[in-house]
């Protein structure tokens, strides 16, 4: 009965993990891929084409096409549309769907062909332009653009040129490792492509360099040092499990690549999915009770935001719904095990006399660890990045609490209410954001230019291509280590001193 229970778990995994599911549920978001071929595939459909218009224009509503299939050609009525209706491999020919570049194409044949009689007619296969073959059958009509291909299995429509409603977009960013920067696709719907963009980018580090400084500045330092620990434990656990199972993304085609930066890192466990879970539901605990706010309104939010960041993942096509489901209760596991010892983390970071030099050595230490796990990709550098961020924040708040600088406020004061909403308040809200991130950005380019070279001398490695320059352990973890630390520890220490020198604390 066991190997039963675990072959049917096997079998559920293989499931989860098909990329055809991803592409199943880009195309109910109107994501359509446009899939590239060389110049030379191009060529061939190009000429393609014009035989297929000069036939069309001559024949008429009339043509019928036949096709070889083994002996007798079938028959297939003119003008007649066949829309995807198999569940099963039909996406497995998505990348080649409403895409110019990928269609296929009736062309006249001279004479008869094995198996076929008539006035001629050729199916360019799709073998012929680099996508899967979708064979058999094709029809064509007077002053259309489009052809229809059927076979046995699937049913694809192919459309020449895209609706006038549809709008073309590459990838926001290129490849981080490689530089690539991906393939155009399709967008139907741009109101669920800005929504899932807005989802994937609450785990990137332009959400992290924002979201945890306004809590930090704003709403409560105490929450903040807290999450942050959470934070750095899920993303690094998280990454260091990536590169020991090693497992590759989802693959393209049949999954359009909406997001390009992270495709060369490996897939499973989902860390957005993971930090996804981990920020709003942490924030939940720890709010609750401390601030007053009605239970379900937190609760919702969390929930919320959790969904919207796993299935944006999976939209982006950067990861199958495993690797999301994955991370979605990894993330829930580490907070089972972090959330009671959290008194305890932060009572040691901000008490204990050895306490830096314990944060300094253990953050350096795992990102050294980390290092081992696999070749150098940039997920060595974020995990370097996400370690160098806590060890600065722990070392600014234990200096915070041995100068009596930002105390917590005292039990009795609990549980605290929010301020009203005023013009006043919202005023000083934003100019602590826009100074302290101005700041913060100016530090870390003022440290990007000192470290990478001076790794780079100490180290004897040539720093005239950067980008190579990085890929060495002996650069990339001292950079990023030293750099982020300093940012880290200037959100919670250096920050919050010049607030209080301008008057806006």
């Amino acid at each position: 009965m066991a190997n039963n229970i675990i072959r049917q778990i096997g079998q559920l995994c293989n499931y989860l993990q098909d990329p055809i599911h991803v592409a199943r549920f880009q195309q109910i978001c109107g994501v359509r891929g446009t899939f590239s071929r060389n110049p030379a595939e191009t060529k061939e459909v190009e000429r393609a084409r014009l035989h297929n218009n000069s036939i069309s224009h001559l024949q008429g509503e009339s043509e019928k096409c036949t096709v070889n299939g083994g002996g007798e050609g079938e028959k297939t009525e003119s003008l007649r549309q066949r829309k995807v209706t198999s569940p099963g491999n039909s996406l497995k020919q998505e990348g080649v769907d409403n895409a110019s570049q990928n269609e296929a194409m009736v062309t006249p044949a001279a004479g008869k062909t094995d198996g076929h009689s008539g006035n001629g007619c050729r199916l360019v296969s799709a073998s012929d332009v680099g996508v899967p073959d979708l064979t058999e059958n094709c029809s064509s009509g007077v002053n259309e653009s489009r052809v229809e291909c059927t076979s046995e299995t699937p049913d694809v429509r192919i459309s020449e040129h895209p609706s006038p409603s549809r709008s073309t977009v590459k990838p926001l960013r290129k490849n981080s490792l490689t530089g690539d920067m991906g393939q155009e696709f399709l967008i139907e719907n741009t109101f669920l492509y800005y929504l899932f963009t807005f989802g994937t980018e609450l785990g990137n580090e332009l959400f992290y360099i924002t979201f945890f400084p306004f809590i930090i500045w704003n709403v409560d330092a105490y929450v903040s040092r807290r999450l942050i620990i959470v934070w750095v434990w899920v993303m690094y656990l998280g990454q260091s499990t990536k590169d020991v199972i090693r497992r590759s993304r989802p693959a393209s085609p049949p999954v359009v690549k909406v997001e390009m930066f992270y495709n060369s890192e490996y897939s499973m466990p989902s860390t957005h999915a993971m930090a996804g879970t981990a920020i709003p539901f942490t924030l939940f605990l720890l709010t609750y009770g401390r601030w007053e706010y009605p239970f379900m309104f937190g609760l919702t939010l969390a929930m919320c935001w959790c969904v919207l960041v796993c299935i944006s993942r999976i939209y982006m096509g950067m990861h199958s719904i495993l690797d999301v489901i994955a991370g979605f209760l990894y993330s829930l596991l580490i907070l089972v095990v972090f959330q009671p010892a959290l008194d305890l983390i932060d009572n040691f970071n901000l008490t204990y006399r050895y306490a830096p030099l314990i944060i300094i050595s253990l953050h350096l230490g795992m990102g050294l660890f980390s290092f081992t796990l696999d070749t150098w990709s940039t997920s060595r550098g974020d995990t370097a990045q996400i370690l160098g961020t806590g060890a600065g924040m722990a070392l600014a708040s234990h200096l915070n609490h041995y100068l009596g600088l930002m105390p917590d406020p005292p039990l009795d004061q609990l549980p605290l209410s929010p301020p009203a909403l005023s013009a006043a308040l919202l005023v000083v809200a934003m100019l602590r954001m826009c100074l302290g991130v101005l700041v913060l950005l100016a530090i870390r380019a003022l440290m990007k230019a000192i470290t990478i070279p001076l790794a780079c001398r100490i180290s004897g490695i040539p720093s005239g291509d950067l980008r190579k320059a990085r890929q060495h352990m002996e650069v990339e973890l001292p950079y990023r280590y030293i750099v982020y630390s300093t940012v880290g520890f200037s959100t919670i220490f250096l920050v919050p001193q010049l607030f209080t020198f301008l008057q806006l604390s």
